[in-house]
């Protein structure tokens, strides 16, 4: 076989392993080095977790080595490529990979039974607004986020849906923007401890649990729902 082709083949291998198949960290160490001799240089790998919804990229150096070309060594990074995974609303994960110019993003399996790898999905906190903000307010106060500090650091979730909601008081579109500033909120104080978050969401008034007709109803619905994605 040509070497060209044995570069090529081997290269597609480690990427995929890499970013596809969760290689074990002495592969991925061996991987990195295969990739920084063959690109020399020109693809440098970034890891982390996000919701980005895009995968594998840096097609233009990866379709030289198929054609069996060599790339052009470049002196500095000509290309990023960043991945993680994704969470979907149902708990099952997916791969994901940006490379700037395009990128995939595929369902995670589990390689021996080919099922998807899904998390379990729990409400693992419903929080009144008002033991967190003051009243049409989105600022956290002094007592609400040491609440919410203590809970993301005690949790221990892999990941957290936040989902914002209102009583029916002022308009729908006030609300919605009220109970999206909310969850963003809880939502930087569990970043702020290292809590991934998968997802925030205002749903303002929508989506109520008890009646509007009634002060009691209505506290009630004026909530914070912190979702867990757990092993």
């Amino acid at each position: 076989m040509h070497d060209a082709t044995i570069c090529a083949t081997t290269t597609i291998h480690c990427l995929k392993s890499l970013y596809f198949e969760s290689a074990f960290p002495p592969q991925q160490e061996r991987c990195n080095i295969l990739v920084t001799e063959i690109f020399g240089g020109a693809l440098t790998v970034r890891r982390g977790l996000s919701r980005a919804t895009k995968a594998l990229a840096g097609g233009a150096a990866i379709a030289l080595a198929l054609a069996g070309t060599t790339p052009v060594i470049a002196q500095e990074p000509t290309a990023f490529v960043e991945w993680g995974v994704w969470i979907d609303p149902d708990g099952c994960m997916h791969w994901w990979a940006d490379g700037q110019a395009e990128g995939y993003m595929i369902e995670r399996v589990d390689p021996v039974t080919g099922l998807p790898v899904c998390l379990e999905v729990d409400t693992c906190l419903v929080q009144n607004t008002d033991t967190l903000f003051p009243t049409d307010g989105h600022r956290l106060t002094a007592h609400g986020r040491a609440i919410l500090e203590d809970f993301f650091r005690n949790a221990g979730a892999f990941g957290y849906a936040i989902y914002g909601h209102t009583d029916s008081r002022a308009s729908d579109e006030y609300n919605i923007r009220l109970s999206q500033r909310r969850a963003a909120s809880v939502a930087e104080v569990a970043r702020s401890v290292g809590a991934v978050v998968e997802r925030e969401i205002g749903f303002g008034e929508r989506m109520p649990i008890a009646t509007n007709d009634t002060a009691e109803g209505m506290q009630l619905n004026r909530r914070v729902e912190i979702i867990c994605y757990r092993w």
